[in-house]
């Protein structure tokens, strides 16, 4: 099989696009995931069963459910209850809220792990609940958690190219429509699985070295 440069070239413009997509759909999606998740949290260590509940019931539905499944449903389902957004708007949305249950549960563990004196002393210093939270539970809780929160945005990566199937052309989309549209699989597959690699052993550089900064 030789190797065809000039297809590779030919691939780069739509490359950079999807590239682009995939980016902003990891960033966007990461944010929501982590911000849902720490809400979740949250409303689950509320002393209220009626709030307890309906949370606990949501997430452990959207966690035992595929992602594929629920882009789906927000893509195709929503519209006919009028609710409708754009391709990249749901598949952001649904990778957030599917990570979210699952950032929810090392939130969780972060905050247990926090040791029960800094509970006392806030009581001791009879800090408000909001303070209690802001300026000594949640700061130790997150410092503890960032490389489990790290592994799942390598994962939110690894599922991006889910979105091909609401039409949204991250990177494999662009990939299977160069092929088919050339008849040439090898050089673009190969380029956005190296792109792949790149992206995650960045990430987990950078990783590595916003938890070396925490720690210290």
């Amino acid at each position: 099989m030789k190797w065809d440069w000039n297809a590779v070239s030919d691939f780069m413009p739509d490359f950079w696009d999807g590239l682009l997509v995939t980016l902003q759909a990891l960033a966007l999606g990461s944010l929501l995931s982590f911000t849902l998740g720490l809400v979740w949290t949250l409303l689950m260590r509320t002393p209220s069963r009626w709030v307890r509940w309906p949370v606990g019931v949501v997430t452990e539905f959207v966690r035992n459910t595929p992602l594929l499944v629920q882009l789906f449903f927000l893509f195709y389902v929503l519209p006919e209850w009028g609710l409708t957004f754009s391709a990249l708007a749901t598949g952001v949305f649904a990778i957030g809220l599917h990570y979210s249950t699952y950032t929810m549960q090392v939130y969780r563990a972060g905050i247990e792990a926090v040791p029960v004196g800094q509970w006392e002393a806030a009581t001791a210093l009879n800090l408000p609940r909001r303070r209690t939270w802001t300026a000594v539970i949640l700061p130790q809780a997150i410092r503890r958690v960032v490389p489990a929160l790290g592994n799942y945005v390598i994962s939110m990566l690894k599922d991006t190219p889910m979105l091909m199937v609401i039409t949204v052309l991250e990177m494999l989309g662009h990939a299977r429509l160069f092929s088919q549209q050339h008849f040439q699989f090898t050089e673009p597959l190969t380029v956005i699985g190296v792109a792949f690699i790149l992206i995650s052993y960045l990430a987990s550089l950078l990783l590595r070295a916003l938890e070396r900064r925490l720690v210290r």
